[in-house]
């Protein structure tokens, strides 16, 4: 691991400056068609062949090298928030009502990164797939691509994602077993029953 940071270090401000670019243009879910575009630019770029189309924006690449079929995923996401910035500083979003809040033009970045270095060093045997996903804050932009096909095409033994962690010191990954990082979810709840006088509730059920 250790022997690829000098290589990643040489390609920092290429990747600064298009984390910086994904900033300035937030798309919301499924319209991230100016973020798609970039990501295919760059993949093309790097010679990774690419797929277009699940789930609308979605964009997978695809890596070979050696002979082994084994296929491994790596992931992110990239829609933005229908969030207002007030950072006063630049890179600052050029949309106003929508904003990369939770860090998503940093996780497509650091992805096209990974599949930069991989292009480049092919330190690997088998067939690496990126995984670009529209839509993953609420309205499950993975499913979609799913059910559109994406594991058929794509025949994965596993997939990796990240998430940026600003508590976790710089250079340090923290990794886990299993679920982890829950969300927020919405639900109704029907009660049948009847009411009582407010100096007895115990009397009613509702």
């Amino acid at each position: 691991m250790y022997g690829a940071l000098p290589a990643l270090e040489a390609r920092r401000e290429t990747l600064v400056a298009l984390r910086h670019d994904l900033h300035a243009h937030p798309e919301l879910a499924y319209a991230e068609h100016r973020t798609s575009e970039r990501i295919t630019e760059f993949l093309v770029e790097c010679g990774i062949e690419v797929h277009r189309g699940l789930a609308g924006t979605g964009v997978v690449g695809m890596l070979k090298h050696g002979d082994s079929p084994r296929m491994t995923g790596l992931r992110a996401e990239r829609a933005a928030l229908p969030v207002l910035e007030q950072n006063p500083f630049p890179p600052r979003s050029r949309h106003e009502g929508k904003m990369h809040a939770c860090g998503h033009d940093g996780h497509t970045a650091m992805l096209l990164g990974a599949a930069q270095h991989l292009a480049a060093t092919r330190h690997f045997n088998g067939i690496v797939v990126f995984i670009f996903q529209p839509a993953e804050e609420t309205d499950g932009g993975a499913r979609v691509m799913i059910e559109q096909g994406l594991f058929d095409r794509f025949p994965v033994h596993s997939v990796y994602g990240m998430h940026n962690w600003p508590g976790l010191p710089a250079g340090e990954f923290a990794v886990h077993r299993g679920p982890v990082m829950a969300c927020a979810d919405q639900f109704d709840i029907l009660i049948k029953g009847h009411g009582a006088h407010a100096a007895m509730p115990h009397q009613g059920r509702d």
